[in-house]
């Protein structure tokens, strides 16, 4: 074949271009759902992003200061499943560069003191172990002290198995100190991502004084199905979405990704007066 003859070859694509969204199983422009706070244009899924990307998105810029970096979880059960409990943390420490399912600290929002504790479903689905409970607690503690209003992201598969009892007792402790924060007059604002559920849900994610939510995200104590085996009921469709859950009462708003910032800083105004001079107008 003459070489003038020869088809135009193919331009390649570079990997990472191009994502399928979970949501509507569309194929779309990677780009596009980065700039759009990794929203899908196509649908409004929300995909999970990590702490970091959350702690950016929240607080004014080159604010925040992490708190409790040096604790980290051990093994106190010699707990193996497939394997070994001590083996599985250095594995996602490295994935993730976290030292465990939380990020926790102190930062400005809209130009306002704030302790913050941001959930990370990279670090085995934001389980809560002894670290994560220590480290909610504190946050409580120190938003009591210097009476800062206290934000929680959550984000989790509940209490974490492989630290048994201990996971469990978290529960009743991160519980006590959201307890005496509310006792005292402290603001306490939680936001359900996609998921909340199990042990984290059934303590400090139900705890606050407000409660916002992602659009679509999962929130419930435990799976459909175990609910349907165990009332002998059919459910309704979406019961566990956080859309659901506002119709019914026990989510206050569901607000988009884009709006969080803003809406947290209204909320803040509204409970606790206008931040100090020097704070940006809410619209920005």
């Amino acid at each position: 074949m003459d070489q003038q003859q020869m088809p135009p070859k193919k331009k390649e694509v570079p990997d990472g271009v191009w994502m399928k969204c979970p949501g509507c199983e569309e194929t779309v422009f990677r780009k596009s759902v980065e700039e759009g706070f990794w929203v899908c244009p196509e649908c409004n899924y929300h995909f999970p992003i990590t702490a970091q990307q959350r702690l950016d998105l929240l607080l004014d810029a080159g604010t925040f200061e992490e708190w409790y970096a040096d604790l980290e979880p051990c093994d106190p059960l010699n707990f193996v499943d497939l394997k070994p409990y001590n083996e599985r943390l250095r594995s996602y420490q490295q994935e993730s560069s976290l030292r465990d399912a939380v990020v926790c600290g102190h930062g400005r929002l809209k130009n306002r003191d704030v302790v913050i504790a941001v959930m990370d479903s990279r670090f085995i689905m934001a389980s809560m172990g002894s670290v994560v409970g220590e480290k909610i607690t504190r946050c409580a503690e120190e938003a009591l002290e210097r009476g800062w209003p206290l934000i929680v992201v959550c984000a989790s598969g509940g209490a974490r198995m492989q630290e048994g009892l201990l996971s469990l007792m978290q529960m009743a402790k991160t519980s006590v100190a959201m307890a005496r924060l509310h006792a005292a007059g402290g603001l306490y604002i939680a936001i359900y991502t996609n998921p909340t559920t199990a042990g984290v849900l059934a303590s400090f994610a139900s705890q606050a004084d407000i409660v916002l939510a992602e659009p679509g995200a999962l929130v419930g104590f435990t799976g459909p199905r175990v609910i349907k085996e165990t009332i002998k009921a059919e459910l309704p469709e979406g019961f566990q979405t956080s859309e659901f859950l506002l119709e019914h009462g026990f989510i206050d708003r569901v607000v988009a990704r884009k709006d969080l910032r803003r809406e947290l800083a209204v909320i803040m105004d509204y409970c606790l007066g206008p931040a100090p001079e020097g704070n940006h107008s809410p619209s920005q």
